[in-house]
């Protein structure tokens, strides 16, 4: 298992993401460190990148957008998900996407 998503016994998913916000498009770009690094084209203002980013995930993993919920991060660039209702594989798939 990769070291940025965990599945718990009760089947949530944690995401570990390094976030760029301002870029030019919304995108996965690949492995930081240890998380999946994120390119959002919602700036870093009044929560809009946070949304932005919850978004995005609920609508690739094709899950309503309380299915996705940010448990820490709210003003750093490193940023925790918890995800409900999405299967590893569709998660998995997002470093190479």
């Amino acid at each position: 298992m990769s070291d940025w998503f965990r599945q718990a016994a009760d089947g949530r998913i944690t995401l570990t993401l390094h976030i760029q916000p301002g870029a030019r498009k919304t995108e996965f770009a690949g492995l930081h460190g240890d998380a999946l690094k994120i390119r959002l084209a919602a700036p870093p203002v009044d929560g809009k990148a946070n949304e932005a980013l919850v978004k995005f995930v609920a609508e690739t993993l094709k899950l309503p957008k309380p299915a996705v919920n940010l448990k820490s991060g709210q003003t750093s660039r490193r940023k925790v998900l918890e995800v409900q209702g999405a299967e590893l594989g569709a998660i998995a798939a997002f470093a190479s996407a």
